[in-house]
């Protein structure tokens, strides 16, 4: 290694990125090489400097955002012809030339008879084979196994929703919040979907039906126990001027007092006062606020509980 190679290689060895070799070779030159040397000692100062600066960490909410689009692409990716033929590119870059050209007489002669067999199959077939699409407007769900949701798209204009899930087929249900059927299967994505960003949209998708009991419970379960700060943040605010209960209370009290997001708890701390203020003067609450003011262990968590503490007891 000279003393140009060892210049480039010099962040990759501060951050551990060198193979066992290269980093002893990279430590060999150092030994050797006073100028290298001082340019080391040099970089390992700034990233000192570097390592004691604050990190911001991003948001709940941009991450939802990043992890659905993530899914998306490679939704399109896995489904598209561009995936498709790239992985063919690669296969065939490397085999030799009549090969290559047996193997693409075969995928023509492929598409030349599903072309010509295509009438055929659809009428010898009325039920939709594995792996393609159905658009059902009213199902039977109950025996209905969801192995993947791609896609919940609610419709403001007309206060409808599209899912697209795969179970023995892939399947399109379209209909109104109020069937019963199409609200089960939201109320149960947002409850054990393992996508983020799919229960993200289930969320968004049942606004308007916060009211109904199960859907109320799903919220109240997503506050307490979806493992997404993001979407608890969003359950929060979603049961924000519900009707009040027991039940409310109790998950808002919960995430106040459990949940490791200091994002979460404080939102949590507003949706009580609020939640007080409907409901009445509680004697489970004020004693969670005030043990919470003093010994939080987020300085603001702390302020906000103190802050509600005075609104409470009408001193703000």
């Amino acid at each position: 290694m000279n003393c140009d190679d060892l210049e480039k290689a010099i962040p990759l060895y501060l951050y551990e990125e060198l193979t066992s070799e290269e980093r002893v070779a990279f430590e060999g030159h150092v030994a050797g090489c006073e100028g290298c040397r001082a340019r080391l000692d040099k970089s390992r100062r700034l990233h000192r400097v570097l390592s004691e600066c604050p990190q911001p960490e991003p948001t709940p909410e941009l991450l939802v955002r990043c992890r659905q689009a993530l899914d998306d692409a490679l939704d399109r990716e896995q489904l598209g012809w561009r995936g498709l033929l790239r992985g063919w590119r690669w296969n065939f870059g490397a085999a030799p030339a009549p090969r290559l050209a047996a193997v693409l007489t075969l995928v023509l002669l492929g598409f030349g008879l599903g072309w010509t067999l295509r009438p055929r199959a659809k009428s010898l077939e009325p039920i939709a084979p594995r792996g393609t699409e159905a658009s059902l407007a009213g199902p039977d769900l109950s025996d209905l196994r969801i192995r993947h949701i791609s896609e919940v798209a609610p419709d403001p204009q007309s206060g409808g929703v599209r899912i697209t899930l795969d179970a023995e087929r892939r399947v399109t249900l379209e209909g109104s919040l109020d069937d019963p059927r199409i609200r089960q299967v939201l109320v149960d994505t947002m409850r054990g979907y393992d996508n983020p960003g799919i229960r993200r949209d289930t969320l968004e998708a049942l606004r308007t039906q916060r009211a109904n009991p199960s859907v109320r419970a799903a919220l109240l379960f997503a506050i307490q126990h979806d493992t997404n700060a993001g979407m608890r943040l969003e359950a929060l605010k979603t049961v924000r001027g519900m009707e009040p209960g027991r039940d409310m209370q109790e998950a808002l009290l919960g995430a106040l007092e459990h949940d490791t997001n200091p994002g979460v708890r404080v939102a949590a701390v507003n949706a009580l006062v609020e939640h007080a203020a409907e409901e009445g003067q509680d004697e489970t609450v004020m004693p969670v606020l005030v043990k919470l003011a003093a010994s939080d262990q987020n300085a603001y968590v702390r302020f906000q509980c103190q802050a509600a503490v005075r609104k409470m007891e009408g001193n703000d």
